[in-house]
């Protein structure tokens, strides 16, 4: 039987700040997926062909990926080993998102080079917080 430790400060440090930015995230994707077609007229034509061309596919994807990693910072602070199963979907619905963003669509074109640095973290980010919940299960801090 397992006995639950106290976590120390950075835990909920870290936790905190999961989800101050998976809520960045859950407000892009709401900016994203409910864009008025008057703010969409307003941006570039290549980013306008962007938005036309994306499939709903990709758009459950970033909803997916926000949404679980929202979750899972929620079971972060609930101290609950569910967190980690929450992000690992969240890392799935990051990478099926990225897949399309790096070698279907063009974003690359519309967006150039520094386009890759918003998708990398995102990314390094949903792996960290996977690992981040299993060390906090086997240290004893969630249950």
């Amino acid at each position: 039987m397992s006995t639950i430790q106290k976590p120390p400060k950075s835990f909920w440090i870290i936790s905190i700040l999961a989800l101050i930015w998976n809520l960045m995230g859950v407000s892009a994707y709401l900016t994203h997926a409910f864009m008025t077609e008057d703010a969409l007229q307003k941006l570039p034509e290549a980013e306008q062909t962007l938005y036309a061309d994306l499939p709903a596919w990709v758009t459950a994807a970033f909803a997916i990926a926000v949404f679980g990693g929202t979750f899972g910072a929620i079971g972060l602070l609930l101290r609950k080993k569910w967190a980690r199963i929450v992000f690992l979907i969240s890392l799935i619905g990051i990478i099926i998102q990225m897949s399309h963003n790096f070698f279907i669509s063009n974003n690359m074109e519309v967006y150039g080079p520094g386009a890759l640095i918003m998708p990398i973290m995102v990314l390094v980010i949903g792996v960290y917080l996977i690992m981040f919940s299993k060390s906090a299960i086997a240290k004893g801090w969630i249950s």
